[in-house]
């Protein structure tokens, strides 16, 4: 199992760590441990950070810059196009006009004068696609943006996609219990993009398998752990970035990445697949 990754020209651990619950759903209570959480998953060797424009209304990424910047070989990969007027709202907004502005004040919200990967949160289906993905790329031509991903994609939103702009990574939710995007995993395996699986640890609901807790105990881990490790083993372009708010949950997770599945276990995870209802 390979531990390192190349996304266009960064290369990075194929764990990272999802920055939402600092600012966003669960926050930390206070900004000094949040920044100290972000702080420790440098310290640990997670070099791959996952935020949003849309985490706390750009709180997010202010805690990320003041936590980390000047971030060194650390990626913080961002996402804009997906708008938050309230807690329980998320709506796609994908006008180039306000791609272009999303992406201007990320920059100035994270300090820096290129993001490494800019990606789309949501595709907006009353815009064009051609359109924001012309934003996206007119961000590119100008230096602003390194590299471009997606969010919440199909195989053939994609492939489409890839005819307006170079795509080297894709962010859908994946995970032991929840394969509905398994055919974009595959096309992103054989095309050598980059898969961010977002909610890699199903929501509590990998307790009710039997197999998964057995495998956990007989590896001397925890179900998190063992579901972590199986997203690693599934495919190498495959990364992880399980979120959190406590600093002992982040090292567990961390520790996920040293965690090998042997051929039985790795047979034995795949009858654990979503049960019915849960997702719906």
């Amino acid at each position: 199992m390979t531990t390192r990754l190349k996304i266009g020209g960064l290369d990075i651990h194929r764990l990272g760590f999802g920055a939402m619950r600092l600012t966003g759903y669960r926050p930390v209570a206070d900004r000094s441990d949040a920044i100290r959480v972000a702080r420790q998953a440098v310290e640990l060797g997670v070099d791959f950070i996952d935020t949003a424009d849309a985490y706390g209304i750009g709180a997010n990424e202010e805690l990320l810059a003041e936590a980390l910047h000047p971030y060194g070989d650390v990626v913080i990969a961002t996402k804009i196009g997906h708008t938050r007027p309230s807690p329980r709202e998320w709506i796609p907004l994908g006008r180039p006009e306000y791609l272009r502005q999303a992406a201007e004040l990320s920059l100035r919200r994270l300090r820096v004068e290129r993001i490494d990967l800019l990606q789309l949160h949501r595709v907006d289906p009353a815009v064009p696609f051609a359109d924001q993905l012309g934003a996206l790329a007119q961000l590119v031509d100008e230096g602003k943006v390194r590299h471009v991903g997606l969010s919440e994609v199909t195989v053939a939103q994609l492939t489409e996609a890839r005819q307006y702009v170079d795509v080297v990574s894709v962010q859908n939710r994946y995970n032991l219990t929840d394969r509905e995007h398994e055919a974009v995993l595959n096309y992103c395996t054989a095309e050598g993009i980059a898969f961010i699986p977002w909610i890699p640890i199903a929501l509590g609901e990998h307790a009710w398998s039997r197999a998964l807790t057995a495998i956990a105990a007989d590896a001397g881990a925890t179900a998190a752990q063992v579901s972590l490790a199986w997203l690693l083993h599934r495919s190498p372009v495959v990364v992880p970035i399980p979120g959190t708010s406590s600093a002992a949950h982040l090292a567990e997770n961390v520790a996920a990445a040293e965690l090998s599945l042997t051929t039985d276990q790795l047979a034995r995870l795949e009858t654990v697949r979503t049960q019915p209802g849960l997702y719906s």
